[in-house]
């Protein structure tokens, strides 16, 4: 049995549809990053297969740097979750809209 690109794209779809109900309905930011970085990553597996598929190598190109804009998003974001725990002990979002200035 041979995998063809419908499949990828299948993968790549359902991958995408579990990031997008876990960053919608999780109330943790930690969740909702994971949430994130599966749709990114939903992303990659559909850019990467088309590029194969094509025999391009700009699929994977787009990859490689969506996969080192995600490494700094989420640098940035534990920071910054790592920031908001210290102030308000708590990583829940409905904490969010109680923000002081």
């Amino acid at each position: 049995m041979m995998v063809t690109l419908n499949d990828y794209l299948i993968l790549s779809v359902v991958l995408f549809m579990i990031g997008l109900y876990g960053a919608t309905r999780r109330k943790n930011l930690l969740m909702l990053f994971f949430s994130t970085e599966i749709m990114l990553n939903a992303v990659n597996v559909g850019f990467v297969a088309i590029g194969k598929f094509h025999q391009d190598l700009t699929g994977q190109m787009f990859a490689f740097f969506i996969i080192a804009i995600a490494a700094s998003e989420v640098a940035i974001g534990l920071g910054l979750l790592i920031l908001w725990f210290k102030r308000k002990n708590t990583i829940n979002l409905d904490s969010l809209q109680m923000m002081e200035g």
